[in-house]
């Protein structure tokens, strides 16, 4: 009970302290990525947090997973590293004991993992969707960013605007280049408002400017003053939910629908969970390290294992995606081949007799150190007196 007890306190403080480094990371990644993108007018600067949010829950699942196995993996390095486990060999107890606690501490991240994974990542998703196909389906002129120059969604039309104010309705010093089966149009104007008609069409009214129309390269180019020009503004209705992604579909949507795409996207969210309890379990017998070792080794295998693990899982996924493996086949094997691994991992050092196996090395480790200290010290050298 008391080794339980203390296991668990040190399983908590390695997980806490694992996934507060694997959670900043993700999110400074995150956000120097939905940033570089709000820069580049790919998505709403006022969705910043949003988009952080979305793209977080969607990593969550891989995260709390390395943060699982690199928790009970140290744990148990730690107490090799200590010589804790030679204590606990000579007690009488097996490596099998540290199941129990250790699946005590991992299922209810486990049940986390499958929740986000089967349900809220596509949630997740499907609300970054709406986001990003809502900006993409915006009207022109809250596209248009102040000092950059934007296409039209009918990208017949580019937009400059040197500043806006109230709300993007009013914008200052315009620039609007034109492409129609008339020729070439540049219009430039000090200011323009959107104005609404009773019909819903959106037009930008432009006052105190210059048009200039014809063919590029000709000479026949008209050029006009004008106090107020009105221009009508493409707008899109936003149909949201069209162009829905696979990994945004429910994973309920995903067992009604007959396709090879859904088939796979409903393989990655049922190979979060299954891995993470795999690696939590391989942990256990992976965690053996020699006391005069550190214990970088064992981590950098660790990391080699969790990715190699996850890419098999992805080359799975893009199998089934392609149609080259049926659902039926391509769920099982490489967890069954995992699965048979952490058993005979531990079958390997339940092996009390082998000559690797942990006590006999510790042990082998303690008996040269003793028979070191026991050995004489060697005889002085007589020293030769030349002639």
């Amino acid at each position: 009970m008391i080794f339980r007890r203390a296991l668990q306190r040190e399983l908590a403080s390695s997980a806490g302290a694992t996934f507060t480094v694997l959670f900043t990371i993700l999110v400074t990644w995150t956000l120097i990525s939905v940033l570089g993108k709000a820069a580049g007018g790919k998505v709403a600067s006022s969705d910043v947090l949003a988009l952080i949010g979305f793209a977080i829950l969607n990593y969550l699942p891989t995260i709390l997973t390395l943060t699982t196995f690199i928790s009970v993996l140290a744990a148990v390095t730690r107490s090799y590293r200590d010589s804790e486990m030679v204590v606990w060999f000579a007690s009488g107890m097996s490596l099998r004991r540290w199941i129990r606690p250790v699946l005590t501490f991992g299922l209810p991240i486990l049940l986390l993992v499958a929740t986000l994974s089967l349900y809220v990542s596509p949630w997740a998703a499907l609300k970054r969707a709406e986001f990003v196909e809502r900006f993409e389906k915006r009207e022109d002129l809250k596209r248009v960013a102040p000092g950059q120059f934007r296409e039209s969604s009918s990208a017949d039309r580019v937009f400059f605007v040197e500043r806006s104010t109230a709300g993007a309705t009013v914008v200052q010093n315009v620039f609007v280049n034109s492409n129609d089966d008339k020729g070439n149009s540049v219009v430039v104007a000090k200011e323009g408002v959107i104005e609404t008609d009773g019909k819903g069409n959106q037009y930008l009214v432009l006052t105190n400017g210059r048009r200039y129309q014809g063919t590029p390269g000709q000479a026949d180019f008209q050029s006009m003053e004008f106090e107020r020009y009105k221009m009508r503004v493409a707008t899109k209705v936003p149909v949201l939910g069209a162009d829905t992604p696979m990994n945004a579909l429910p994973t309920s949507a995903l067992l009604e629908v007959n396709h090879q795409w859904a088939r796979a996207e409903l393989l990655a969210r049922i190979s979060a969970p299954i891995v993470c309890l795999v690696l939590m379990l391989l942990a256990i017998p992976l965690g053996f390290v020699n006391p005069r070792a550190g214990s970088s080794a064992n981590m950098i295998l660790a990391l080699l294992i969790f990715f190699t693990y996850n890419n098999l899982a992805k080359m799975m996924e893009n199998s089934v995606k392609r149609g080259k493996l049926e659902f039926a086949v391509a769920w099982w094997p490489l967890h069954l081949a995992a699965a048979l691994t952490v058993l005979a991992l531990f079958a390997w050092r339940l092996n009390v007799n082998h000559r690797w196996h942990p006590l006999a090395v510790l042990s082998a480790w303690k008996r040269r150190r003793r028979d070191k200290r026991q050995l004489p010290a060697p005889a002085p050298l007589a020293k030769v007196e030349a002639e």
